[in-house]
């Protein structure tokens, strides 16, 4: 018998990788578990000394990969309940999904993805399968096998947010390397498992969600965080003069996906809101003024889209896997993109932050090196026991990227100062 539960979620969406037995009775649901199991894994603990636009080194103000997760959560858990989806599935794949990104942020993304482009690549979304369907260790088999956290079919298909492979992402793109893909190919048995029945290329509703809830968090924390800092100055933001070259810099991050013509409408609306800062002094007025507008921007965005979802589809008593899409209007978007591409025009791209970012870069490259040439020495126990059991030079480079990915900030500075040497 499937069983449907009060969300629509039925038997065959609650099914885990690995069957299991409860060990006694509970209230909890199957995706209430996954949730818990997430939330208490050591991979989720280690985002908090991980970058996520600022160092988490450089202060105590700017959010780590810890703390976005968390407000990632706060806002996707929000729109699940107004949607009729379930809040703990939500909320879980919210807090899941950047536990496969590496240390310093995207920009360690791209060293490691050049580092293994001929082994494979490195793309976050595809290691943070890896890392809850294999690595992080709480499930295993009789034989030894980890399954990782064993979470259900749709608690693992809504932490993907792209659901194809690299080759198939580079196929469609005509790219070599700069691709987004969901799995690596000795973890397609789980992909296939968890994608059975599901719409060819589509997210699920709820991994839409957790997206767009990402997507959120992103824009306006870090807008917030890169005022604080001191690298985004509100007042140069007033200077209709140099607007077009904003808009320039905005659409050329953007890739041209969104008009030009989009971006200044989108900009002009969010300068007409009534918390957006002429000038940023630091006072604790200021913060609380900066703090407003992020508090109204983020209901703004949620409210639209919710709205416009809910009318998309006015009968239905909940939105379940591929029952349903997410509805963004153009104007949310333009406007989301319009704070990422402020703040990689005035940090990520910041001259005076480019040697930074090719330290890091420098820095990972090395230690993954150092780390192939140890022949085994110097990894954690599950890279370990992984390089142990590798037969050719794909397997040993995917355990090497396994374990960089899995390090902190400082562990990667740590490790590379023990094997290479200190990089100053």
């Amino acid at each position: 018998m499937n069983r449907t539960d009060a969300f629509g979620y039925t038997d065959f969406d609650r099914e885990r990788f690995l069957v299991e037995t409860r060990s006694g009775p509970t209230m909890r649901t199957e995706f209430a578990r996954d949730r818990a199991r997430v939330l208490h894994s050591s991979a989720l603990r280690r985002l908090g000394a991980k970058t996520q636009v600022m160092s988490p080194s450089g202060g105590d103000f700017a959010r780590t990969r810890l703390t976005h997760s968390l407000e990632v959560a706060q806002v996707g858990r929000e729109m699940a309940t107004d949607l009729g989806v379930d809040p703990d599935l939500v909320d879980m794949a919210c807090l899941a999904h950047d536990l496969g990104h590496p240390p310093f942020g995207h920009n360690g993304e791209k060293a490691i993805n050049e580092w293994a482009n001929d082994f494979g690549g490195f793309e976050g979304n595809a290691q943070t399968l890896r890392l809850i369907a294999r690595i992080e260790p709480k499930v295993f088999t009789i034989d030894g096998i980890s399954r990782g956290l064993n979470l259900t079919r749709a608690s693992l298909d809504a932490t993907c947010k792209y659901p194809w492979s690299r080759a198939e992402a580079q196929a469609e793109s005509g790219a070599d390397r700069s691709t987004k893909f969901g799995y690596y190919e000795d973890d397609v048995d789980v992909f296939n498992w968890m994608r059975a029945g599901s719409v060819i290329g589509q997210k699920s509703v709820e991994a839409q969600i957790m997206d767009f809830a990402d997507d959120v968090a992103y824009s306006v924390h870090d807008f917030e965080d890169a005022i604080v800092s001191g690298y985004v100055d509100p007042s140069a933001l007033a200077n209709l003069d140099a607007l077009s070259d904003l808009v320039s810099k905005i659409s050329d991050w953007n890739g041209g996906e969104i008009a030009a013509r989009d971006l200044e409408s989108a900009f002009a609306r969010l300068a007409g809101h009534q918390y957006w800062p002429e000038s940023f002094d630091g006072s604790p007025q200021a913060l609380g003024e900066l703090k407003n507008l992020t508090s109204a921007l983020i209901g703004s965005f949620v409210r639209r889209v919710t709205e416009s979802t809910q009318a998309e589809y006015p009968n239905a008593a909940a939105l379940t896997r591929f029952e349903a899409s997410l509805l963004i209007p153009g104007e949310v978007a333009a406007e989301i993109a319009v704070l990422k591409g402020i703040v990689s025009a005035f940090l990520m791209s910041h001259e005076s932050r480019k040697h930074f970012y090719e330290w890091q870069r420098a820095l990972l490259t090395e230690l993954a090196s150092a780390l192939l040439a140890a022949n085994g020495q110097h990894l954690d126990s599950y890279s370990a026991s992984a390089w142990a059991a590798s037969t050719d030079e794909t397997q040993k480079h995917r355990v090497i990227v396994d374990q960089v990915a899995c390090l902190t900030d400082q562990s990667a500075i740590s490790l590379h100062h023990l094997l290479v040497g200190s990089k100053r």
